[in-house]
C-alpha cells in the first residue's frame, strides 16, 4: 500500500512538472509569434500629414542638400512626416531609363550617390527632427537589382525557376531579381539591414514598397524587431486589414483612389461613398490608421496628375482627402500645383511656384493639427455620413470628437446643387476657409456650386 502511494505521488509531481513545462514551451512559442508583443501606433503621429519626397526630381542636383532648402517651406506647410522614396543606389544590369528606378536597390546598407553621402543624409534626418518634422524612408524588401551583392554571395535568397535560374517577381519587372522568404537567412539579413538605418541614422520608420508580395509573418518579425532599437512608424503599400495585426501602422486606400477617380469621371455617383466608408469601418479597426491621397508617385507617372484625374474637381477630392479618417498624403510638388506627369526613369526636375494648392493645404494641415475630430486612427473622431435630399451627387458627413466637431458637406457633380440635410447639431459653425460664422438649425438648407464644398467647424 506504501509503495502504491509513494508511485501515486510521483506521478502526480510528473504531471505537475509537465504541466510546468508544457506552459513554459507555450510562453515561448507565444512571445516567438509575438503574441506578446502589443503594437502601438507612435503617438506622435496621431495628427500628423504625411509628404511624399520624390528626391530626385527636387531638385536640379537632386541631393540631400539641395532639399535641406525647401525644409523651412515644408515646416510653413505643415506637414509632419517625410517619407523618402529608396534612397540606395540604383542598379545598373537591365537599367531602365538613363537613371533607373528607385526600386531597383544595387546595395541595402549604402546611400546612393546621386543624392549624397550616408553623413549628408544624417545631416538632413538631423535638421528635419529639429524643425518638428519626421522621417521615414522606402524599403523594397521584395527583390532587388540584378547587379545586388546578394546575387553572387546569396544566390539562395533569390526565387528560381524550374532549371534554377532567378527570375524577376512580375513579366515587366525586368530591372529586378525576385527574393524568397522561405529563406530564414534572408530574413535575418533583412531586419538587421532595416535596423542598421535606424541606429545609424535615426530615421523614425519605413514604406514598405510592395508589402502585399512580400509574406505577412515575414512583417509581423519586422516590427516587433525594429521597436526594439526605437519605436517606429510603419507604412504598407498595401490595403489588406490582417496587416494591421502587427505588420503595420497604415496602410493605402487603393478602393477610395479608384473610386474617386471613377466619381470623378462620371462613372460612379457621390452614393458610392456610403458602402465604400461602410465597409472601411467594418473591416479596419479604430486604431488601423488608412492613407488617402489624390496623386503619389505610381499614380502620377503612370496614371496621370490629380488634374488630369479630378480635373474641376480636384481641390474637392483634396479637401475630402484631408477629412476622411485616416492620414492625407501629399506628393511632391502638389503644393506647387503640380500639373505634369514626372517622369520615372530620368529627370525630370519639378516646377517649384507659388500655387493656391499651397494655402489649401497649409489650412487643411492647421485644421488637422488642432481639431482632435480630425485626428488619425483611434485619437480622432467617428464618421458620421448624413443623409441628403441629393444622395447622388452631394455626400455629407461629420466627425466629433468630445468638443471638437466638423460638418464636411461636398458637391461631386458639375452641376449647382441645392440640398437639405437633417438631423444636424444645432449651434454656430465657422467656415475654415472664409472664416464666416454661420449658425445652424437641425434641418438646414445648403447650396453648393459645381464640385463645391462646406467644411465647418463647431464652436465650442
Amino acid at each position: 500500500m506504501k509503495n502504491i502511494f509513494l508511485l501515486l505521488i510521483l506521478i502526480f509531481i510528473f504531471l505537475i512538472m509537465a504541466s510546468v513545462t508544457n506552459y513554459r514551451t507555450f510562453f515561448k512559442k507565444t512571445k516567438i509569434s509575438n503574441l506578446v508583443y502589443t503594437k502601438i501606433v507612435p503617438e506622435w503621429s496621431k495628427n500628423l500629414t504625411i509628404y511624399e519626397v520624390n528626391l530626385r526630381q527636387y531638385s536640379s542636383s537632386g541631393s540631400f542638400k539641395d532639399f535641406e532648402k525647401h525644409l523651412p517651406r515644408l515646416q510653413e506647410l505643415g506637414v509632419g512626416i517625410l517619407w523618402f522614396m529608396p534612397i540606395q543606389p540604383i542598379g545598373v544590369i537591365n537599367r531602365k531609363g538613363t537613371l533607373g528606378s528607385y526600386y531597383s536597390v544595387n546595395d541595402y546598407l549604402s546611400v546612393n550617390p546621386e543624392f549624397g553621402t550616408i553623413e549628408d543624409f544624417k545631416s538632413m534626418v538631423k535638421k528635419i527632427h529639429e524643425l518638428g518634422m519626421y522621417v521615414i524612408i522606402d524599403w523594397v524588401a521584395n527583390h532587388t537589382s540584378w547587379d545586388n551583392t546578394l546575387i553572387t554571395e546569396h544566390p539562395e535568397f533569390f526565387t528560381k525557376d524550374s532549371l534554377g535560374k532567378i527570375i524577376s517577381p512580375v513579366k515587366d519587372w525586368t530591372d529586378v531579381a525576385d527574393l524568397n522568404y522561405d529563406n530564414k537567412k534572408l530574413r535575418r539579413y533583412m531586419i538587421d539591414a532595416m535596423k542598421f538605418w535606424l541606429k545609424e541614422t535615426n530615421i523614425d520608420g519605413f514604406r514598405c514598397d510592395v508589402a502585399g508580395m512580400v509574406p505577412t509573418d515575414f512583417w509581423e518579425e519586422v516590427h516587433p524587431a525594429l521597436d526594439s532599437v526605437k519605436k517606429v512608424f510603419m507604412l504598407a503599400e498595401c490595403e489588406d486589414p490582417k496587416l494591421h495585426n502587427i505588420a503595420f501602422d497604415m496602410t493605402y486606400t487603393w478602393d477610395f483612389h479608384n473610386l474617386i477617380t471613377n466619381i470623378a469621371k462620371g462613372n460612379k455617383n457621390a452614393s458610392s461613398l456610403v458602402p465604400l466608408f461602410k465597409k472601411e469601418k467594418t473591416d479596419y479597426t479604430k486604431d488601423a490608421y488608412r492613407m488617402y491621397f489624390t496623386s503619389n508617385h505610381d499614380e502620377n507617372s503612370w496614371n496621370g496628375t490629380a488634374y488630369e484625374k479630378f480635373g474641376k474637381g480636384v481641390k474637392t477630392f483634396t479637401v475630402l482627402s484631408f477629412i476622411v479618417p485616416g492620414m492625407p498624403l501629399i506628393y511632391s510638388g502638389q503644393e506647387a500645383g503640380l500639373n505634369k506627369r514626372l517622369k520615372f526613369f530620368d529627370k525630370d526636375t519639378i516646377e517649384w511656384k507659388n500655387d493656391e494648392f499651397f494655402n489649401l493645404y497649409e489650412t487643411l494641415i492647421a485644421l488637422k493639427k488642432h481639431n482632435k475630430a480630425l485626428w488619425n486612427g483611434a485619437y480622432g473622431g467617428d464618421m458620421k455620413i448624413l443623409k441628403t435630399s441629393a444622395t447622388d451627387k452631394v455626400f455629407a458627413f461629420t466627425r466629433i470628437n468630445n468638443k471638437d466637431e466638423i460638418l464636411a458637406v461636398f458637391n461631386f457633380s458639375d452641376k449647382s446643387i441645392k440640398t437639405t440635410i437633417n438631423n444636424l447639431s444645432v449651434g454656430t459653425y465657422k467656415n475654415v476657409f472664409t472664416k464666416q460664422m454661420l449658425p445652424l438649425n437641425k434641418n438646414t438648407s445648403f447650396k453648393l456650386e459645381p464640385w463645391g464644398y462646406l467644411l465647418l467647424e463647431k464652436n465650442k
